[in-house]
């Protein structure tokens, strides 16, 4: 069971992520090894041509990636992201990434990302690495 302090701190410190903010990422879901990041396909998030861009998603994924990773109070930063983008969602779509910790040593964690849109379409897949410090998450 995730220590609810951990869980208050990484919920305080996504709400005021200046990154976050910008692209309106908001933490639903959270337990140990697993997250839940949406987000709004707006219009400032477009490519040139008028799609969700590939940058945005890939925001979506990572900050689902890192609140998942950090579950465990102490300091995992990413090693590897692989995202393959399946479609583009429809302007106005509310964007799903959801994290799961497939595998964890004492070094490493392995995830797997999937974000959906609200029609439940899979719009891209990550599986991502993250190396793990034997550090407390300096927030805490």
């Amino acid at each position: 069971m995730m220590e609810k302090n951990v869980k208050n701190a990484i919920f305080r410190k996504v709400s005021e992520e200046p990154f976050a903010q910008k692209l309106g990422l908001e933490l639903i879901e959270l337990d140990d090894g697993h997250s839940v990041v949406e987000m709004t396909f707006t219009e400032d998030v477009k490519n040139i041509f008028g799609m969700a861009h590939g940058g945005a998603i890939f925001g979506l994924i990572d900050e689902a990636f890192e609140t998942a990773a950090n579950s465990h109070g102490t300091i995992a930063v990413a090693l590897n992201m692989n995202i393959t983008y399946m479609t583009s969602p429809s302007p106005g779509a509310r964007l799903r990434a959801e994290a799961k910790e497939i595998n964890i040593t004492f070094r490493t964690g392995t995830y797997d990302i999937s974000v959906t849109d609200d029609e439940e379409r899979l719009i891209a897949s990550c599986q991502a690495v993250v190396y793990r410090k034997n550090k407390k998450l300096p927030f805490l």
